[in-house]
């Protein structure tokens, strides 16, 4: 997962950055004022953007204000020391998804970010979905080569589905685990990259192309 950091503080923005890659397996990208958080934010695509409320240049609301306006849709979390309930609402009423005063825990932040991963990765409506000659069905599980069913195991379909369902998107293997495993698995990445492995070998071995593409550090992106 790929995030943009927008912190004026030099001790704890490199804080935040060391953990968010190192604990949460995260792609960082830090910047020290809101220009340069606008001008990324507009140049890359990011999954979360996590922005000071008060920055030089631009400030996080002015920030958050400007993205919305154009139809930024991806997820905003504001940081700010402010924290009577009027603030909390000016910072949401500006576009943020969520706020985190501080000073605050990394536990905390590292769960505010699977929250708001979550909400970005939402389900697809469609029960069936269709990938070169593969046939997804979600109401029955199966996964069909023409009319012939490549028989997945829960694990398998599980993240086959997450990743078909965010085409495109890179994955975290901490967001492969809350999602395929649960939040509080005893698991680690080592059994993601195990489950995309035998995955892979299936859908090749039924004739399909290379669909999962791993992403070095981070995760891993399906692409049709």
């Amino acid at each position: 997962m790929n995030i943009l950091l927008a912190e004026d503080d030099l001790k704890l923005g490199k804080l935040v950055k060391y953990v968010l890659e190192k604990k949460g397996n995260y792609h960082v990208d830090w910047v020290e004022n809101g220009q340069d958080a606008l001008e990324f934010a507009n140049a890359a695509s990011y999954d979360v953007l996590i922005l000071d409320w008060m920055m030089p240049l631009l400030d996080g609301i002015e920030v958050s204000k400007r993205l919305r306006a154009a139809s930024y849709s991806q997820a905003i979390l504001l940081l700010t020391a402010k924290d009577s309930l009027q603030d909390k609402i000016l910072g949401l009423d500006a576009g943020a998804d969520d706020y985190l005063t501080k000073p605050f825990e990394m536990d905390e932040l590292l769960a505010r970010l699977r929250s708001l991963t979550r909400r970005n990765y939402a389900p697809l409506q469609a029960d069936v979905v269709t990938f070169g000659e593969f046939v997804l069905n979600r109401t029955s599980h199966q996964l069909f080569k023409r009319s012939e069913e490549v028989v997945l195991s829960q694990r398998e379909y599980q993240l086959l589905d997450l990743l078909v369902q965010n085409t495109g998107h890179v994955l975290s293997r901490e967001v492969i685990l809350d999602r395929v495993w649960g939040i509080g698995n005893d698991v680690s990445y080592k059994n993601v990259d195990v489950t995309v492995k035998m995955l892979r070998t299936k859908l090749e071995d039924a004739g399909g192309n290379p669909m999962i593409h791993s992403v070095r550090g981070v995760g891993y992106r399906f692409a049709k």
